[in-house]
């Protein structure tokens, strides 16, 4: 009986030894998809099938289009033991780059069982990041829970986001392609012993970002079925634009090609090499990587596509139109509090701020510029948590910190929370461990927790840390925080009381009245209150909930 229902999903090992693994083959139907067997961090055994590609490479007329789904590729085996390339982005090893990236990571102990799938939006601001194992979603970790883990790369920077408000190109390209990636997954993830009627995003900065607008887009609905939405959201003091006219100038004027009509622009730029963009990523910001988030989702205009975005998020979210899933999202202690160190290290930005600061501070922390109300903000802002003060190491990092953190992530995660939990089951969490390992240029036993940490523990970060083992101080964090979100990817709770790891805590989800909320660090705790609610009145006072008819 085992025999017929293993050749019902086209199992066969194959006798090969790649990195002293076994090879395996499933049958999907598109064809059949070579992998291997790697091990977990704890020592179980799991399959591993990398590299596939879910859409067709996006060159030639492809470029800045909706995504076109992968062919099918009868007879022939198609190899998945290896990571696929990056996205085009800044990276040190651009021989890891190519535009045929679209491709996803499939990680299952099981492949004829009907397990939750949990699928990872990885961050970068939207221009840089990737799924790929070697790099920062190593599987090692997740795959001693109970779940088949995907990973998946999305176009980048001005080759996912370039928005022209015209057919050519309508923007939101790399969101796209995360809704490509999610009906691959419907249509063949029951091959790799995943359930499709149960999928669970789960994002990190950009990628939380994307599942807050996976909530409200058409095109991704029924699609997955949980979220979990860690330090990003897309409800904040940001507007939304049609086009961003700002960023496709800048770039026209780095490759010498048109601002106008928009057909000779796109036109010019399916010419270009895909180095031209990397090579001119830097130039795109107005300084030093400033914004952070430079290339934004955009409200698509209807040229005959299929839309992602059909109007502003506010909009759909008091509306009620958008799916109604439970919710994990949370922040961390300190986020970024390294990128306010490197503002006031510099020198040069370090000037600018203190002598300028109504100019610079709506860039980096993204409001209007150059208004009446927007110079108003400013003087508020310097005002509340600066104390009017003058930025100088080390008596403002803390100040500066919390104002640059609230502005690029709090804030939006502060909004989000509020108005999602009044519809919908939400857990929110602040994240506090102070490790061994962290993202911050500062010292970590001092400031602790900031920015893409947790992600320390949830996946094995080979470019950061070893693989923990069961010995490591680490190991009670990684226990906990993939059990709590294993937990929710099958049932929508992260809570298990039978859990030898999660039984002495009840994490209640968050209300109005009691704003309850768990502190992750090394032990489990419960606060009340909110997190940063002070902070947040500002905020909430100089960004008010826009209101639509």
């Amino acid at each position: 009986m085992k025999i017929q229902i293993w050749n019902i999903i086209g199992i066969a090992f194959v006798a090969a030894s790649l990195n002293c693994a076994f090879a395996i083959q499933v049958n999907t139907s598109l064809g059949k998809i070579l992998g291997t067997t790697l091990k977990s961090r704890l020592g179980a055994d799991f399959y591993a099938f990398r590299g596939i590609r879910y859409a067709q490479s996006p060159v030639g007329e492809l470029r800045f289009q909706n995504p076109k789904p992968y062919p099918a590729w009868k007879p022939t085996v198609l190899d998945a033991t290896e990571d696929g390339p990056m996205c085009p982005q800044v990276t040190k090893n651009i021989t890891d780059l190519s535009e045929d990236c679209l491709r996803l990571n499939i990680y299952t102990k099981d492949l004829y069982a009907k397990k939750p799938v949990v699928v990872y939006l990885h961050p970068g601001g939207f221009y840089s990041g990737s799924g790929q194992s070697k790099n920062f979603a190593g599987p090692e970790n997740f795959m001693d829970r109970d779940i088949v883990l995907v990973t998946l790369n999305y176009r980048l920077g001005t080759l996912g986001f370039l928005a022209l408000g015209s057919a050519e190109a309508p923007g939101n390209a790399g969101l796209k392609d995360q809704v490509e990636a999610l009906r691959w997954i419907q249509s063949h993830i029951s091959n790799f012993g995943g359930d499709p009627n149960s999928v669970t995003l789960f994002g990190y900065s950009a990628g939380s970002f994307s599942i807050g607008l996976h909530l409200m887009s058409p095109m991704s609905k029924g699609l997955f079925h949980r979220g979990i939405m860690m330090s990003a959201s897309p409800l904040g003091q940001f507007d939304y634009e049609t086009r961003q006219k700002r960023l496709s100038d800048r770039q026209a004027e780095l490759l010498n090609c048109p601002k106008e009509p928009s057909s000779e622009l796109v036109k010019c730029l399916k010419k270009k090499s895909m180095m031209d963009f990397v090579n001119t990523s830097a130039q795109m910001f107005d300084f030093n990587w400033n914004p952070i988030l430079n290339w934004l989702p955009v409200i698509e205009e209807d040229f005959g596509q299929e839309r992602f975005l059909l109007e502003n998020p506010y909009k759909t979210i008091q509306s009620s139109n958008f799916q109604r899933v439970p919710i994990i999202i949370g922040i961390t202690e300190h986020e970024f509090v390294g990128g306010a160190y490197h503002i006031q290290k510099n020198e040069t930005t370090r000037r600018w701020f203190n002598e300028e600061f109504e100019k610079y501070a709506p860039i980096v922390l993204m409001y209007e510029r150059d208004t009446l109300r927007s110079r108003s903000i400013s003087k508020t802002m310097r005002s509340k948590y600066l104390a009017n003060a003058t930025l100088e190491l080390p008596n403002t990092i803390d100040s500066f910190g919390k104002l640059y953190s609230d502005g690029i992530i709090g804030f939006e995660y502060h909004r989000f929370l509020d108005l999602i939990s009044r519809l919908t089951t939400v857990y929110t969490y602040l994240f506090t461990y102070k490790g061994r390992y962290s993202h911050s240029p500062l010292n970590k036993e001092v400031y602790g927790a900031v920015h893409h940490d947790e992600l320390l523990y949830l996946f094995h970060v080979p470019v950061m840390t070893p693989l923990f083992k069961k010995t490591d101080p680490e190991n009670v964090v990684i226990e906990n925080l993939t059990r709590m979100w294993a937990e929710f990817a099958k049932n929508g709770d992260p809570n298990k009381a039978t859990d030898e790891y999660l039984k002495d805590i009840k994490w209640p989800p968050y209300t109005e009245d009691k704003k309850s909320y768990l502190v992750i660090g090394k032990d489990l705790n419960i606060g009340e209150g909110g997190i940063f609610t002070q902070r947040f009145q500002i905020w909430d006072e100089l960004f008010p909930v826009p209101k639509f008819a």
